[in-house]
Order: C-alpha cells, then structure tokens, then sequence
C-alpha cells in the first residue's frame, strides 16, 4: 500500500497488533480511525514449527512496513485474549503487567503467549513507543454475580474457575455502535415507565458468542472459562454434557486429544465431515449434502437457543445486533432469524460490521486521556 501524506492530528497513529500462534494482523489508525496501512502474515509463534518466528516477522516484515510512519506513532496497542480477574481496562504496559500477564498465559496460549512475544520484542527493539493492552475478557467484567459464577464448590471456585466471556472487544464495540444510533434507555417498557435498552450482540464468525446487554453492560454471555463454551463455530464444539467428556476420559482418550478435536475438530466441521466454512456448507446444502444440511440445522438450534437465553436474561428484546463473518454475510441466516423469532415481538435486527481494531485504538486513545487505575 502507498503510504499516504495525510496530517495524522494530535497523538498521531496508532498501531494496532494481533497475535496468534500461526498469524500476526496488523493495522495502523489515524486519529479519525482512516486506516493508514494494515496487513497480515502468518508465523510460527511456538517455535517448533518450519515457519518464521517472532523476531523475525517483526524485524523484516513489520518494522520495514511501518518506516514511513514510524516517528509519529503515538502508541501500540494489543489485543489481548485473556486478561483473567486482574485486567478489565486498557493498561499500560510496564514490567510489572508483563509479568502478570505471563502468568494468564495458561489461560489462553494460543493468543496470549504471542502477544507477550510481541510486546517484549518492542519494548527491547522499540522502547520509546508507549504500549497498551486491550482484553477480550474486559466488557464482561460486569457480568452479575449469577452470571458469571459456575455451581462448583467453594475450594474449585476458589481456583479462579469461573465464566469470563470473551469476544468483548466487538461486543464493546456493538454496543457502542448501537448506543450511538438508539440511545442506551427505551421510551416505554410496557408499564409506561423507561428503562434500558436490550441488546441481543451475536459475534458469528469462526468463533461465536452471544452477549446481553443492557444500557451498554454486559449482564449474560455464552462463552466461559474459555471460548469453548456456547454456540456450535467452525471448528470448536460448543457446550458439551461434562458427562460426555468424562466417558470419553474413561475410554481412554487423553485431555490433550480432547484439547485438540474439541477446539480443533469439532462444531460445522466435525458436524459435517465437510468444512467449518459457513459459505461451503450452504452451497453444499444446496447440492444435497446430508452432513452440511446436519451442521446448519445444529448451527441454527444452537443459535436459536441461545438468544432465547440472553433474551430471558434481559427481560426482553428490542435490538439484535449480527457482527462477525457469518453475522455480516449470511443473508439466508437473516432471514431464518426474522422467521424463527416472532415470538420475542417487535425488535430491531440490524447489521454492525466487526471492528475490533478500531476498537482497540479507540480505547487506548481514550485510556492515555484519562487513564484508568493499575
């Protein structure tokens, strides 16, 4: 991409880094969220693998990409999986929240592990660039006790073993798209009386969850301990009977298989033998593929049942909001929720294009204004 010659404007750009362990993303954004240059390449973040690591990729791909800019960047900003109990706001990265991000690395290694990766290698090849963590984990921090609490015993809840939620970056950022178009209060809740505004955020994409929201909180959301629970995705299972996972531990199966086909092998892939790709399985629906057929029709049960939850947990229903791949793309989807959810009565079923970046840059702006307590 020319790099362009605009006045980036007070802060000036911000860059915005996402990590995983096979693909680092990247996008550069102005002060108006005007995107300067962004890109992606994959990389073995693990270290056992043939592809290029870390080091590598940030010396000889990133750091020549970003050169035309690289004086005026007012800061760096990570999106971050999991930030645990501890992190519920953007934070500054200092030596002492790398190493307390170290330990939540068990959480989330897939995602975690990378980005601490990448922050340790700015802060030793590019130390005057101020860093900030942005985590997926941070919007349901208001989740109400209930909600987030497991039916464990005292000893196991103590472990930290709890519902944390995820995909809140976008939930956030729906949120506040909705907000900004509706108000966050409705006029009217049926006994003449206002009250907050009920929103249904349906982040469909590889990964899915939903999140009620209520006056722009959190208050319910599907995944969990980890992004496991919830909704069947493209390759991940979903909410399971813990009873099944129990026999197959007695059969014989090891935990790390169970980690690698529920994660890996699992939800439309698994469901279909096919793909976990939505846009294959409708067309392979089309030709009369019976496994395709079966992923949508558990797809949609498993979709249709939930925002019945976050419905119930709201009290009702006036927007439903579809973000992500699969919520911005699939019009036949759009069309079975109009059909299958008369019964919640009126509601607004609209589209929000995923904006995790921005987001995050958003965020980390407004963090560095006033920035919240450590």
């Amino acid at each position: 991409m020319t790099p362009p010659d605009p006045a980036t404007g007070p802060g000036g750009p911000v860059l915005v880094l996402n990590a995983g362990s096979s693909s680092l993303k990247a996008r550069l954004l102005a002060p108006d969220d005007a995107v300067l240059w962004q890109g992606s390449t994959g990389w073995d973040a693990t270290g056992g693998g043939e592809g290029p690591g870390v080091d590598e990729v940030l010396g000889e791909w990133l750091a020549p990409a970003l050169e035309p800019w690289r004086a005026g960047i007012a800061l760096a900003g990570h999106r971050v999986v999991h930030g645990g109990e501890r992190f519920t706001a953007p934070t500054r990265l200092t030596p002492e929240v790398l190493a307390e991000l170290e330990a939540l690395v068990p959480l989330a290694p897939l995602h975690n592990g990378p980005a601490l990766q990448v922050m340790r290698h700015l802060a030793a090849h590019w130390p005057e660039l101020p860093q900030w963590a942005c985590f997926d984990t941070a919007f349901h921090a208001t989740l109400p006790v209930p909600a987030r609490t497991y039916a464990l015993p005292e000893a196991w809840r103590a472990l930290g073993l709890r519902r944390f939620g995820f995909h809140g970056l976008n939930h956030q950022h729906v949120a506040e798209t909705v907000s900004r178009r509706f108000g966050t209060t409705r006029a009217d809740t049926g006994g003449g009386q206002p009250g907050p505004l009920r929103l249904i955020s349906c982040h469909l994409g590889a990964g899915c969850s939903l999140c009620a929201i209520a006056g722009g909180l959190s208050i319910a959301t599907t995944m969990g301990f980890t992004p496991l629970e919830g909704l069947v995705m493209a390759r991940r299972s979903g909410s399971l009977d813990p009873g099944l996972l129990l026999q197959l531990l007695r059969l014989g199966v090891a935990p790390a298989e169970l980690d690698r086909v529920l994660n890996g092998e699992s939800g439309l892939l698994g469901l279909s033998g096919l793909s976990g790709d939505m846009r294959e399985l409708r067309a392979a629906e089309a030709g009369g593929h019976p496994g395709a057929a079966l992923a949508l029709a558990v797809f949609r049960f498993s979709l249709l049942q939930a925002i019945g939850a976050m419905a119930a947990s709201l009290g009702g229903v006036d927007v439903i909001a579809l973000t992500g791949g699969i919520g911005e793309h699939d019009a036949t989807l759009r069309g079975e929720l109009v059909e299958s959810l008369t019964w919640l009565g009126p509601f607004e079923l609209i589209v929000v294009p995923a904006d995790e970046e921005g987001q995050i840059a958003r965020s980390c702006r407004a963090a560095t204004t006033c920035p919240p307590p450590v």
